[in-house]
């Protein structure tokens, strides 16, 4: 469950609705992340090592056999590469492979991507930096990655009043100012750096909260530290959840802690929402952020702990300005009509050597 998977089955749904017939095939774990529309079939490929990857790609092979695609459009590194090779033993129309970052692992796997570049039609990722991330790296050659945003309903993160109280009244006190991070429990996502910052908030603001939305290795390390910084009363951990929007609308301000990210669709989804954003410089998320929130440093908790408490200070009339100019911009820029229409552009593109 994370921004990847979620972009999946939201642009899955969109295509739906259009009258595209969508197959959705994923390489390990369960399919927690779901589309809406009943008529979108799932299969997994049981992939959990690399032990399973003949079997992978033969199922693979078999599936694009009896589906018969006009379009295969792969997500992150180890399906983009899957479906590359794949594309040497049967007839593909069109491959496009889509990374979600500006970091998708170390030189061996860059080597992969730039060795098998060739194979796919045009590679995408999502936001301008992480397309220059991937050209310095040499995963790809000048002009054969190109930006694309991602896009989501912003409509289902619009305000709401009743699932404010309804959010606040289970996870805190009236009074209280909540802070709210929504990512998956791992290095990406920095979160020592977040819980070092809000260290710092606690102690010169009363009655703040800290929601952690999400799940992962980390999470025991991460439970461990904020028992060790003296917060642990101040921070819920509420797991994995599917009720987002919800919480989203109960929260105060959002922060997104992380040492690189590629686009960071969470935090459009927070802006929709109308909510302060404090965000550290990673990646593409300066291209959402725009003029509506703050920008700080990656990895620097004094700074991070200094824009949450100015997130706090602002006053009322500079806040719903801020927050109506970032609703604004997510409308204008990550609509998911607008989104699915540059995708079938794309597919219906054709791409020279």
């Amino acid at each position: 469950m994370g921004g990847a998977e979620n972009v999946v089955v939201t642009l899955a749904d969109g295509m739906a609705a259009k009258g595209h017939e969508i197959l959705i095939v994923y390489l390990t774990g369960d399919a927690i992340v779901t589309p809406k529309n009943p008529q979108i079939k799932i299969v997994g490929l049981g992939m959990a090592s690399a032990k399973e990857f003949l079997n992978a790609f033969l199922k693979l092979r078999k599936i694009i056999s009896e589906f018969q695609p006009d379009v295969i459009h792969s997500h992150m590194v180890h399906a983009n590469l899957l479906a590359r090779l794949v594309r040497l033993t049967i007839k593909i129309p069109k491959l496009v492979c889509t990374a979600h970052s500006t970091y998708e692992g170390g030189r061996l796997r860059m080597m992969a991507y730039r060795l098998t570049d060739a194979l796919a039609d045009i590679s995408t990722n999502v936001s301008k930096m992480a397309v220059v991330e991937f050209e310095k790296l040499g995963a790809v050659p000048l002009g054969r990655m190109i930006p694309v945003l991602n896009g989501i309903d912003h409509r289902k993160f619009s305000p709401n009043d009743s699932a404010r109280e309804a959010s606040r009244k289970k996870y805190c006190q009236e009074n209280e100012k909540v802070f709210i991070a929504i990512g998956r429990l791992f290095e990406a996502k920095d979160y020592p750096n977040l819980l070092q910052a809000f260290t710092q908030v606690a102690q010169q603001h009363k009655d703040v909260k800290l929601w952690i939305v999400g799940d992962g290795p980390l999470r025991s390390n991460l439970e461990n530290l904020a028992s060790e910084l003296g917060i642990a009363k101040n921070v819920l951990f509420l797991g994995m959840r599917h009720d987002i929007a919800e919480l989203l609308n109960g929260a105060d301000v959002f922060v997104l802690s992380s040492a690189w990210e590629g686009f960071g669709l969470v935090v459009a989804e927070a802006m929709a929402a109308e909510k302060i954003v404090v965000a550290t410089d990673s990646g593409g998320v300066k291209e959402v952020v725009g003029e509506c929130g703050f920008l700080v440093p990656v990895g620097n908790p004094p700074a991070l702990a200094q824009a949450m408490s100015d997130a706090l200070a602002l006053p009322d009339e500079k806040r719903q300005s801020l927050v109506r100019q970032g609703s604004g911009r997510v409308a204008d820029n990550y609509s998911l009509d607008k989104i699915i229409d540059t995708w079938l552009e794309i597919y219906y593109s054709t791409y020279d050597d």
